[in-house]
């Protein structure tokens, strides 16, 4: 039987059921969901479908001696779990399996579940902070808000939770805060953070100094600058970095010398030319690396990722903004199974098959199911 590995970070979870319901142990239960949903179920109804079809299967890791729970036992203990318990679970195990890397781009994003509202207890769409390794392709971790706004008391929480030594930090304007980023620095990370009009005076002063020495063609500027030009699909993606020494101009933005270890202000201008349309952009953003303009680009690039790599991901794939699981804690919960899916899913490399297709062949063949799970545990 499986005692070792994924399972190891979990079998401590503090069960919320009194004794006398638990009839089926919440290892069982934890391990019946994931295996489920890497197999493409969705809802307790798929799930435990999935489990009286697959139980012989299930068997080879775990007793199930009492078979499989009722999709409504399935709801309730995930309703009552302890969310906060089992994202630490979550992220002890991933970080025991993916250390991380010195010059990963951890890029921190919100979302919204959008079905997640219930309207029958008045309770909002519930919005979740995770963090993604661009290097690895996992989640690291997630904090739940009460809604967007509540990014900037969910990410130093987070934070905390990750190991980020080496690694650059990137996060959109709603993190951009001084206290997020002396935290960053204190646990020997960097810093990447976009800058807008929630940041007052420190956005207007970047903006400006970047604008007029474009303005007089950086005339007596030193600057570090990378372009990157990607062609493809009938269109032309033109993206160009410029990167400043923050201490040589900080007279100019007088703002910035209250952010710990500032260290350069950039600004990407970003082109797009298809047959029928044409678009542009421009982003601000300080940081405390080093004034290399391809690297930040890169870093800014795999920040951008994140909605491709993951967002897209768990709309399209797992159809995650269609779940109507919503009551109690329920919604958080499953959204920890699809990101443990996901990373073990992602993590496999000998199945040469995209997300989607994987989860479809681990549907159909014992096998497949097990070369996924065998691979993290």
């Amino acid at each position: 039987m499986m005692e070792s590995g994924l399972l190891t970070h979990f079998k401590d979870l503090e069960d919320p059921r009194v004794d006398r319901t638990k009839r089926y142990p919440l290892i069982e239960i934890i391990f019946l969901i994931i295996s489920a949903t890497i197999s493409g179920c969705e809802g307790w109804k798929s799930i435990r479908d999935f489990g009286l079809l697959k139980l012989d299967w299930l068997r080879q890791f775990l007793p199930y001696e009492n078979g499989i729970p009722v999709d409504d036992t399935l709801a309730r203990v995930m309703r009552k779990l302890n969310t906060k318990q089992f994202a630490s679970c979550f992220t002890q195990w991933i970080q025991s399996v993916m250390k991380a890397t010195d010059g990963d781009i951890i890029a921190i994003d919100g979302k919204t579940l959008r079905r997640s509202y219930d309207s029958g207890s008045g309770k909002s769409a519930i919005h979740m902070v995770s963090a993604w390794s661009s290097l690895n392709g996992v989640v690291l971790g997630q904090e739940k808000t009460a809604e967007k706004s509540n990014e900037i008391t969910a990410i130093p929480e987070l934070l905390n939770s990750l190991a980020i030594k080496g690694c650059i930090v990137s996060i959109d304007a709603m993190g951009c805060q001084k206290n997020i980023a002396e935290q960053i620095i204190k646990q020997k990370g960097d810093y990447l953070l976009a800058l807008k009009g929630n940041q007052g005076h420190l956005h207007e002063e970047v903006k400006s100094f970047f604008l007029a020495a474009k303005e007089a063609d950086f005339k007596n500027i030193q600057y570090n600058f990378h372009e990157n030009v990607d062609t493809g699909h009938g269109r032309i993606d033109v993206r160009r970095a410029y990167a400043i020494d923050f201490k040589e101009y900080k007279d100019h933005i007088p703002s910035g010398v209250k952010w710990k270890n500032l260290t350069s202000i950039v600004m990407i201008e970003s082109s797009r030319d298809g047959r029928n349309f044409k678009t542009q952009d421009m982003r601000f953003y300080i940081t405390s690396c080093e004034t290399s303009a391809q690297k930040l680009l890169n870093a800014a690039r795999k920040h951008w990722g994140v909605e491709n790599s993951l967002h897209w991901t768990l709309d399209v794939t797992f159809r995650e903004d269609e779940s109507r699981i919503r009551k109690e804690a329920a919604p958080e919960n499953y959204a920890i199974f699809r990101h443990i899916a996901l990373n073990i899913i992602r993590k496999n490399t000998s199945i040469n098959a995209s997300v989607k297709r994987k989860r479809h062949m681990a549907a159909l063949d014992d096998n497949v199911r097990t070369t996924l799970i065998r691979e993290l545990i």
